[in-house]
């Protein structure tokens, strides 16, 4: 019986040891940054995603063309498509999807307009929605920003 106890804890051991040196996301711990936009990002000084093993977190996405210009201005529901526009190339870079977002927050200038095109998101997440906040805000870094959404990713 000790021996079969002792064959046991040594398969334990062994496999708990193997299941954690084998994976395919080995980590260091060391950042890894993506720029989307490098110029903007450089002259805001930004990083649009640092990714840490299996966590991603993304700066908050707005609506704006590669000159930093604001676009579908006045116009909430575009300007949200736009941002999750930005978001879905910076998840692709990583080979992940909005399945495996677990935090979402968005920060708006404007509550009661985000409420009426808020049922866009239905589309992003058909699955499962991540756990997040929704922030009413005076403003965002230009006054013509009406929504800003940021992400946390867990992916395998």
């Amino acid at each position: 019986m000790k021996h079969l106890f002792f064959l046991f804890a040594v398969m334990f051991v062994s496999c708990s040891h193997q299941s954690k040196t084998s994976t395919k996301n080995d980590c260091d711990g060391s950042p890894e940054y993506f720029l989307l936009r490098p110029e903007i990002e450089k002259a805001f000084g930004y990083s649009h995603a640092v990714k840490i093993c299996n966590d991603i977190k993304i700066s908050g996405a707005v609506s704006m063309d590669e000159n930093a210009t604001p676009t579908a201005v006045g116009d909430m529901e575009q300007q949200m498509k736009n941002c999750y526009a930005d978001l879905k190339k910076i998840l692709d870079h990583y080979d992940a999807s909005f399945d495996d977002v677990v935090v979402e927050n968005i920060f708006t200038t404007d509550m009661t307009k985000f409420l009426e095109v808020a049922g866009y998101r239905n589309e992003i997440y058909k699955n499962n929605f991540p756990a997040g906040s929704w922030l009413g805000v005076n403003e965002l870094a230009f006054p013509e920003f009406l929504i800003e959404i940021e992400l946390e990713v867990h992916i395998d």
